[in-house]
């Protein structure tokens, strides 16, 4: 009598393994990486992107209220009078100017209101306020 026993099976390569270890790399980058530069990230610029409406403002600032209540913009400190100037002529430029405010966690209120009147005044109309959640 001959008896036929069936071939082992070929071990298969399990992808979990692999799988956990990219899930826990991506956790890891997701919580070490920061963006100490806010201005940093990419913007489209006028006429890039296919669903541009007309009514989209061309000019963005991105105006940084620091911890003592400064206002910056790409990294210098302003003045009142140096914020005002740089509305004015963002404002000549392109009256839809967008104005992105983004205040630190320790800035004063006071702060945020005095930028925002500064800028109202200016005759600027689209004016967006940012705000970080604060590390627990």
């Amino acid at each position: 009598m001959v008896l036929n026993r069936r071939a082992r099976p070929q071990a298969l390569i399990s992808l979990v393994p692999m799988i956990d270890v990219m899930l826990i790399l991506l956790v890891f980058f997701m919580v070490t990486s920061t963006y100490l530069n806010l201005d940093m990230i990419p913007a489209l610029r006028p006429g890039e992107g296919s669903a541009r409406s007309d009514s989209a403002p061309d000019v963005r600032l991105m105006i940084r209220i620091q911890a003592d209540g400064q206002p910056s913009l790409r990294g210098e400190t302003l003045s009142p009078r140096d914020l005002n100037r740089v509305l004015d002529q963002a404002l000549a430029k392109d009256p839809l100017t967008q104005l992105v405010i983004l205040p630190s966690g320790a800035a004063s209120t006071q702060a945020l209101i005095t930028v925002m009147d500064l800028a109202a005044t200016a005759g600027m109309q689209n004016m967006r306020v940012l705000r970080l959640e604060a590390r627990q």
